[in-house]
């Protein structure tokens, strides 16, 4: 009766506690005044960052030449010397596909406009991956007579013409009749991957070889799900370096690096990827770069990080060639794959170790096999259930060392209370009873250890699974996002602005499963914080962990408890029998036991101790 009122009040206080928790914050929540005032320090900052970078990013020289004024015009060629020899023009050359579109200006032959063809945001906006102003590309050199120049600043002479149903754009910045430095896109039918390549010709004595020339590529990744803190979690610069290493900048601060040997970089942007990769000679060196754009939860966020990449090219003979491929598409495992010389799908972070290689060679096809036939929710319904059975007999071996405990424990109580005063004689003895009993505490512990490479593994399959975006199930509108059933009127730390009923689900499906666990078979120590209250205390964390996190991943947990419960309750009435067990134990203990070397040196170790502790009296 001692044990199930303890149970009570454990179950009362959690209740208190999750009650006060929501009255604190209801009552420091921001009053509307407040929440004004925060937006337009929100809106002003916004702005300020915006006009800063508007000022690094441009340079005089990249402002709009009035192409009606022939003295701007003018002036626009003397600063450039021989490259200013192309008519300045501003026009736009489009390259489509079914799958993605690229617009390329005349104004430093870069991508100005990348679009995503069969993609939209949550708010049913068009993917773009490039489009006003956030992404540069140029060549920093100098020319011969010292004149400092970026490819940003210089004109281009577009040509666009079909090779082998390919589409095929040379973009020429020319320093003469026959010199020019090129730009040359080829865009294949059905294809994210674009062929890009840098070359010169007749630049020997224009471009002074003796000085780097630098290749400069930036980005700034926009907003394309409806939690931007969540989104960026998993925005990361990434790169291949020193024959298939993979690597990545943080992605929770500013980071710079430095690598050699790169074989592509990718600025990844959640669900889909910018990459610039070579094609055969590698990169000799690049210094990259992240800063972190986003300080907390704003619908008003409208980028997530920032990337620069720094390559210096090496010039031979007084000319350029450098052959490389532009990707702007998904980061979908199925499409990356397409790209296996390049190594492209090592770009998704499937996790390290063993929980990456399950990720990658178990859980992600065989997901993809059960959802080709299913509805993407019910899939990872059955997928669970199937994980949950394949680890039944874990389950059975730590409920089974439960049990056992449980048996003893009135014998553990009365060690407890009999050698009260001295510590370490209560630990010699509930380790001999242990030996007798033939059961080990550590027992129930292993089980738990070899499922956390599967736990681990499936907390990044869900948030990085580009087959859930957008996919619905009941309530939840996006298995990739949050679902939410309403919106609250002021936002809770940690919390959010909604509430989200899969993350509440699975809190109580813990909840039970505590209950039944953890809850029933941790005694209180003397001196110790309530350990059955802190493990109470599980389900208000993951509660307010996952109510920003993908919904796919809260309906995993939910199942996977339930499950879990369930199999509990068919080991504990239905397999297991308490008597049988208990004569078991009591029938261990009448065997003569044989200590092995690290039993043997424990007890050695703490009979010394206690002598020493006998003779300081």
């Amino acid at each position: 009766m001692e044990e199930k009122k303890f149970d009570i009040n454990s179950i009362i206080g959690f209740v208190l506690i999750f009650g006060i928790l929501i009255f604190m914050f209801y009552q420091n929540r921001p009053t509307p005044e407040e929440l004004e005032a925060q937006k337009a320090e929100q809106e002003r900052v916004t702005q300020e960052e915006e006009a800063n970078t508007l000022q690094s990013n441009d340079s005089p020289e990249e402002a709009t030449i009035n192409l009606q004024d022939s003295t701007a015009v003018a002036n626009y060629k003397n600063k450039l010397g021989a490259f200013g020899f192309t008519q300045p023009n501003d026009k736009i050359t489009k390259l489509e596909n079914d799958l993605v579109s690229l617009e390329i200006s005349n104004k430093g032959g870069q991508i100005v406009e990348a679009r995503m063809k069969q993609f939209h945001t949550y708010d049913s906006i068009p993917v773009y991956l490039v489009k006003d102003g956030n992404a540069a590309f140029g060549l920093n050199f100098t020319t011969s007579d010292n004149r400092v120049l970026n490819t940003k600043d210089l004109y281009f002479e577009p040509s666009l013409t079909e090779s082998n149903g390919n589409q095929v754009l040379s973009m020429k910045a020319k320093a003469g009749p026959s010199s020019f430095l090129e730009y040359r896109y080829e865009m294949k039918e059905d294809d994210y991957l674009v062929d890009f390549t840098i070359r010169s010709q007749g630049l020997n004595g224009v471009i002074d070889g003796s000085r780097p020339v630098e290749l400069e590529w930036s980005l700034k990744g926009f907003r394309h799900d409806q939690s931007v803190e969540y989104e960026n979690r998993y925005t990361e610069l990434t790169y291949n370096y020193e024959d298939d290493k993979i690597d990545y900048l943080s992605v929770s601060s500013d980071d710079e690096e430095t690598e050699e040997d790169v074989k592509w970089l990718s600025y990844k942007q959640h669900f889909f990827s910018s990459i610039l990769a070579t094609n055969k000679g590698n990169f000799k060196t690049v210094d990259f770069s992240s800063k972190n754009l986003v300080e907390e939860e704003s619908k008003e966020t409208k980028y997530t990080k920032s990337f620069r990449s720094v390559i210096p090219l090496e010039v031979v003979g007084g000319e350029l060639v450098q052959n490389m491929h532009w990707y702007y598409g998904p980061t979908d495992i199925k499409v990356l794959e397409q790209y296996e010389e390049l190594g492209l799908d090592d770009s998704i972070s499937f996790g390290w170790g063993i929980f990456g290689w399950l990720n990658r060679y178990v859980f992600t096809p065989f997901y993809t096999f059960l959802s080709s036939f299913l509805p993407f929710g019910l899939a990872i319904v059955v997928m669970t259930i199937l994980v949950r059975l394949a680890m039944s007999p874990a389950t059975y071996k730590s409920y089974l060392s439960q049990a056992k405990m449980k048996v003893l424990r009135p014998e553990i109580n009365e060690l407890n209370e009999k050698y009260k005063d001295n510590a370490m004689k209560k630990q010699q003895e509930t380790m001999k009873l242990y030996g007798k009993a033939g059961v080990s505490p550590m027992s129930g512990c292993v089980p738990a250890v070899l499922q956390m490479p599967i736990f681990y593994a499936l907390f990044m399959f869900f948030p990085t699974s580009f087959a859930l975006r957008q996919k619905s199930f009941l309530w939840a509108e996006d298995l990739s996002s949050y679902d939410t059933i309403a919106e609250l009127p002021f936002s809770i730390p940690f919390y959010g602005d909604h509430i989200s009923l899969f993350p509440i689900l699975a809190s109580v499906a813990i909840f039970f499963y505590m209950t039944m666990t953890t809850g029933q078979n941790m005694p209180q120590q003397p001196g110790m914080p309530n350990m059955k209250f802190i493990m109470y205390l599980m389900p208000v964390m993951m509660l307010f962990f996952f109510n920003n996190y993908a919904s796919g991943l809260s309906l995993y947990y939910f199942v996977s408890n339930l499950i879990t419960i369930g199999i509990m309750l068919v080991i504990k009435n239905f397999i297991l029998d308490n008597d049988k067990i208990h004569a078991q134990i009591q029938e261990n203990k009448k065997k003569p036991k044989k200590e092995n070397k690290f039993q043997k040196k424990m007890r050695e170790m703490m009979e010394e101790a206690e002598r020493q502790k006998k003779t300081g009296k």
